[in-house]
């Protein structure tokens, strides 16, 4: 059975339907992309905007999976990575990232040819990759419940030289990681103990621990104008709202089960 990507131009490339002035259409439906022999679960992606690439983790079918964007079909799978999770793609060092669930390493692919260029030992457990311009780091949540540790960890990657240059301890299961624009606060999903942990990445330093009302807050967005974190849960499938000024919830709205990726449109 293979799978398919739904695609939503507004979704993807932030054109805005309607004339000028008017408020914005619903996200519209203009193709479905078929990709053949990907079974199981996928996770998480990132966009080639130039290139016309998204590139999307094949958890269980163990690859990385490259979609043309501009002829709207499948491309290509690299084998050989042990449930990919997260994915960083930084055109300006031609490199590609993925993290693999199973496997104690941070990938490092060439961002044209797709070549294995290095591979960053980290714990297993490797989960989702955040890239902060400002400080040209990356952080990677790996550790805790998969490697049978009692807490898990951001690494800290240097890109212009692959290699793991710091580690901040953090909840038994690190999933989303989302960032303020000076890339300075650090927030957190802990899957396993339902909290958003907030962390000042200058100083690798704990802040503050947020509960979250409903489990498994895994996937999130960040809307910093307005202070306002998303945070998409497990059991029930929901859409808590956070103040991220404070932690305190705002809102919680019933959603559907096996989300997996929540996008904030600054536009609309």
């Amino acid at each position: 059975m293979y799978r398919r990507i739904s695609l939503f131009l507004t979704l993807l490339f932030g054109f805005l339907a309607g004339a000028e002035g008017q408020a914005p259409a619903p996200l519209k439906l203009i193709q479905t992309i078929s990709m053949p022999n990907v079974k199981g679960r996928m996770d998480h992606m990132d966009v080639d905007m130039k290139g016309g690439r998204l590139f999307v983790a094949g958890l269980e079918n163990g690859t990385l999976e490259v979609v043309d964007l501009k002829a709207g079909k499948w491309s290509r799978s690299v084998p050989g990575i042990k449930a990919p999770q997260g994915i960083a793609y930084l055109p300006a060092m031609n490199k590609l990232y993925v993290a693999n669930e199973n496997d104690n390493s941070l990938k490092v692919l060439r961002g044209d040819t797709l070549a294995l260029l290095k591979t960053i030992p980290l714990e297993l457990g490797s989960n989702r990759v955040t890239y902060d311009p400002r400080s040209g780091h990356l952080f990677v949540g790996n550790g805790g419940a998969s490697a049978k540790l009692d807490h898990g960890e951001l690494g800290i990657i240097d890109p212009q030289t692959d290699r793991l240059i710091g580690k901040i301890p953090i909840g038994i299961r690190p999933a989303e990681i989302l960032m303020n624009k000076t890339g300075q606060t650090l927030f957190v999903f802990e899957s396993r103990g339902n909290v958003i942990q907030v962390i000042d990445a200058r100083k690798s330093k704990l802040l503050h621990v947020w509960p979250v009302s409903s489990q498994r807050p895994g996937d999130g967005a960040f809307d910093e104008a307005n202070h306002r974190l998303f945070i998409g849960t497990r059991n029930p499938p929901s859409m808590v709202v956070m103040d991220s000024t404070n932690g305190k919830e705002v809102a919680s709205l019933p959603t559907v089960e096996g989300m997996d990726g929540v996008y904030f449109d600054v536009s609309t």
